[in-house]
């Protein structure tokens, strides 16, 4: 069996969506509760007479169990969008709370980075980017069609109120175990919008200036690197990569997902082993990989790409 490029992750956006959408995966939580305060600690007895023998020593208290997020009030309007609210043909309903900075809205490849509270119609706070403290990445596609269509709509810095019917959510009887049902309210903010990258000009057949090795890899240097060490087959590495077939289709970003890939060079196909330990911290480089050295022309491992394969990998970081 052909080794993969990454030993945890295989680079394919199915096992992203799973792995790094929150918004799906974390509607599976409840609305957190606010933290009770823990109780005070109950005074000692005082003893009238002097006790014949020393009291055993007592227990300290529990440790106060860590502070969970409180949940964020529903909107008024939260049951129903108000007559202001924008609809669309769909029926998801839109309403713009804090207007953008931004003149570009994210397309169907993008990605988005954005802050964001849900509530059912009742005003059950399930999911909280905001909560959370951590802002979510993923793809505009790999979201539920409300939200899909909402972001279209958007530009960097603004803030929007959806209300999403059903059928643009989960459905009123969701497949997915703890997902909410029915229709949905969502305050979202567009933090970023995230690029895919470009397909390579030189994406079908490498340029006369790109160089081979005996092993048949050839490889151009895009961008100089600033270290003086290159790894070794052993070497543990970071890199920001994209990958495309020859016919110009992406397989798999590090660069799209908006987070760096770490791993062995003894643990990926032989082309990224060989092509990796040319470069060192800071360059990037485009390699064209041929079959023998990737996963083949008749892949093994269902959904590999087959064939001569074609990235841009940046090295981040060396740790030997």
């Amino acid at each position: 069996m052909r080794r993969r490029i990454l030993s945890a992750h295989f680079l394919f956006a199915s096992a992203t969506l799973v792995a790094a959408l929150p918004l799906l995966a974390a509607c599976n939580k409840t609305a957190p509760e606010p933290s009770a305060s823990p109780e005070p600690a109950a005074s000692p007895t005082v003893s009238v007479t002097a006790p014949t023998t020393p009291p055993p020593a007592e227990a300290p208290p529990p440790p106060a169990p860590p502070p969970q997020p409180s949940a964020i009030p529903a909107p008024a309007d939260v049951a129903k969008a108000p007559a202001d609210a924008k609809v669309t043909a769909s029926g998801l309903a839109t309403k713009v709370l804090t207007p953008g900075k931004g003149k570009e809205h994210p397309g169907a490849t993008d990605r988005v980075k954005v802050d964001y509270t849900g509530w059912t119609k009742d005003g059950k706070m399930f999911d909280s980017s905001v909560a959370r403290g951590t802002p979510t990445t993923f793809g505009v596609g790999e979201v539920i069609p409300g939200w899909t269509e909402a972001l279209k709509l958007m530009v960097t810095g603004e803030k929007r109120r959806l209300w999403i019917p059903g059928k643009l959510a989960y459905g009123d009887k969701p497949q997915m175990g703890g997902a909410p049902s029915g229709d949905l309210v969502f305050d979202v903010e567009l933090l970023d919008i995230l690029k895919p990258p470009t397909v390579p000009e030189d994406v079908k057949t490498p340029p006369k200036s790109a160089k081979k090795t005996a092993s048949g890899l050839y490889y151009r240097v895009l961008t100089p690197g600033t270290g003086k060490v290159h790894p070794t087959a052993t070497s543990r590495v970071t890199v920001h990569y994209s990958g495309w077939t020859t016919d110009g289709k992406m397989f798999d970003s590090s660069v799209a997902r908006g987070e760096p890939a770490t791993f062995p060079l003894n643990g990926v196909v032989k082309g990224w082993t060989e092509g990796v330990q040319l470069m060192v911290v800071g360059e990037k480089t485009r390699f064209w990989i041929p079959p023998d050295l990737a996963y083949g022309d008749k892949p093994q491992r269902p959904g590999a790409p087959s064939g001569e394969l074609v990235f841009d990998i940046e090295l981040l970081n060396i740790q030997n």
